[in-house]
């Protein structure tokens, strides 16, 4: 976990008081001119700074590390372009992990221009600071700054000014360039750090911006999050942020974060470390059009084996999707379940025990230690390639909800992944923590092929869940949500497009929107 400053270089940090900040200024305009950062000459290879400390420095183990990780990460799929990605900073134990997410999602895609924002964390200085020309260097080779779309922004404001000093010894950029280099080709970078978070410079950015990316430029916020408090309450300051975050709007983030900052949430010294970064990449992607902010994976460094959980720093990965409709994620397959699919049984009593026992296992080992346990089954039936849910609850009350439809995995593999999502990814909720193991009770429901209905009139309470679908919006309701709270089919499809969808609550009746049905085998485990 980092070690660092209360401020990070901030003009207006979310929590330090002025006395703290008044002499993180002195001390980093000190360290601006001592140390001989204004002797980096432009165009010059500006050499990897945290080698061997935030990453390996051997070229081999680096690229073994970030293709493990990338190997492990398991973003949802996103066919539609992606605008922009927020990511971590820490050093890899930490949170690379979380970054893979970020980097899986837009690998392989033809990008040729990264532009990467951050707040300085080593300077304080009035304006934006380009790295305008030269390359960076890190143990996988060298990545060429895009000196044509560099020049492009200095010349939109005064206020973006070629300062390659300002990056000499920062991290912040740095940690990005092993992900982009194991997930891109060809591509070039545009490194900007901010001196300050005045949000009228991420309005400058995000204006000179507007003008110049393209479907081939890739914008990256790299940030951190809550900075230090005890595990529970960063989890719970970060979920506040990531919300206002995927409202897309950056006024709404602002607001959020100083709500935070006035709750003096202990030992919290910042709640975004890169925000100027973030705000900007909500600024441009609201002028640039319709786009869907997705969370991909939250964490923090408690949750690292190496992390401990009375002062921790918390993590997110968020995608920025395209949603004008250019490349539109292709929907759902229409496939039509057989007549009895309610009765049929896919899995046998004897998997269902199975199933339940290995959800079970899978997140308590994965709360203590971090690690998903090896599983071979021997029943062929745990084999089949089925989607599915599982529900976490404690004291009868839900406490994470996590699933997949389509799988292209065997079940028993999607039933891992889920019930470590659930007790670990659903945004509704804090992760799961060791002392609560023994409270929870497991649910999975393994599900039929998605099927789409015309109208409202096909569904059937209790023997059909439903997903309503616009766009990028879309909610789910498991069959079983009907029978436990009773409503009218009315009230069902209102709260499943209100809550879930986040649209109208009588979107159902939207011809733009389409609903799918489902039916589910539901079994449980309840604890006595």
């Amino acid at each position: 976990m980092e070690k660092r400053s209360p401020a990070f270089g901030s003009k207006r940090p979310y929590g330090p008081s002025r006395i703290c900040l008044t002499a993180l200024l002195a001390l980093t305009l000190w360290n601006f001119s001592a140390c001989g950062a204004n002797n980096v000459p432009s165009g010059a290879v500006r050499k990897a700074a945290v080698a061997g400390s935030f990453y390996p420095a051997s070229k081999a183990e680096l690229e073994r590390s970030v293709d493990e990780m990338l190997e492990r990460a398991t973003p949802p799929e996103i066919k539609a372009p992606i605008r922009a990605i927020m990511a971590p900073h820490a050093g890899y134990v930490y949170s690379g992990p979380v970054a893979a997410y970020a980097y899986k999602t837009i690998a392989g895609r033809d990008i040729r221009t990264v532009i990467l924002l951050c707040n300085s964390h080593q300077n304080y200085f009035d304006g934006i600071a380009l790295y305008g020309s030269g390359s960076f260097e890190t143990p996988l080779g060298l990545v060429p700054v895009d000196e044509a779309l560099a020049q492009k922004l200095l010349a939109a404001s005064p206020k973006i000014v070629n300062r390659p000093d300002a990056h000499a010894s920062d991290h912040v950029l740095e940690v990005q360039l092993p992900f982009l280099q194991r997930s891109l080709k060809d591509f070039k970078i545009v490194p900007i750090l901010f001196g300050n978070d005045d949000p009228a410079l991420s309005q400058v950015l995000a204006d000179a911006l507007k003008n110049i990316v393209d479907d081939k430029t890739l914008v990256v916020a790299s940030t951190d999050m809550s900075h230090y408090p005890p595990y529970a309450d960063a989890s719970a300051a970060d979920h506040e942020t990531l919300r206002a975050i995927m409202t897309g709007r950056a006024d709404t983030l602002d607001a959020t974060l100083g709500q935070l900052a006035s709750k003096k949430v202990p030992n919290a010294e910042t709640f975004l470390c890169g925000v100027s970064g973030v705000r900007t990449v909500l600024l441009l992607t609201q002028a640039l059009g319709p786009t869907t902010p997705v969370l991909l994976n939250y964490a923090n460094s408690g949750d690292s084996p190496a992390g401990e959980k009375n002062r921790v720093v918390g993590y997110g990965a968020v995608a920025f999707v395209d949603a004008s409709g250019k490349l539109s994620q292709a929907p759902p397959p229409v496939t039509r379940p057989s007549q009895n699919a309610a009765e049929e049984k896919v899995v046998s009593p004897q998997e269902e025990a199975e199933l339940l026992r290995l959800a079970r296992v899978t997140v308590e080992s994965y709360v203590r230690d971090g690690r998903v346990p090896p599983y071979d089954p021997v029943s062929p039936g745990l084999r089949q390639k089925l989607g599915a849910f599982v529900t976490l609850k404690e004291h009868g009350q839900l406490r994470g909800c996590i699933g997949r439809f389509e799988s292209t995995a065997p079940l028993f593999t999607v039933i891992q992944q889920m019930a470590v999502a659930a007790a670990t990814e659903d945004f509704r909720f804090r992760p799961v923590a060791p002392q609560e193991l023994n409270k929870l009770e497991y649910e999975i429901s393994v599900l039929s092929p998605l099927r789409k209905v015309r109208n409202a009139d096909e569904i059937e309470l209790g023997k059909h869940g439903v997903q309503v679908s616009k766009g990028f919006s879309h909610g789910v309701f498991l069959p079983q949500v009907a029978t436990e709270t009773g409503w009218s089919r009315e009230q069902f499809l209102g709260e499943l497009c209100s809550q879930k969808a986040g649209l109208p609550a009588d979107c159902w009746k939207d011809p733009d929107v389409d609903l799918y049905v489902f039916t589910a085998q539901v079994f449980s485990e309840k604890k006595e």
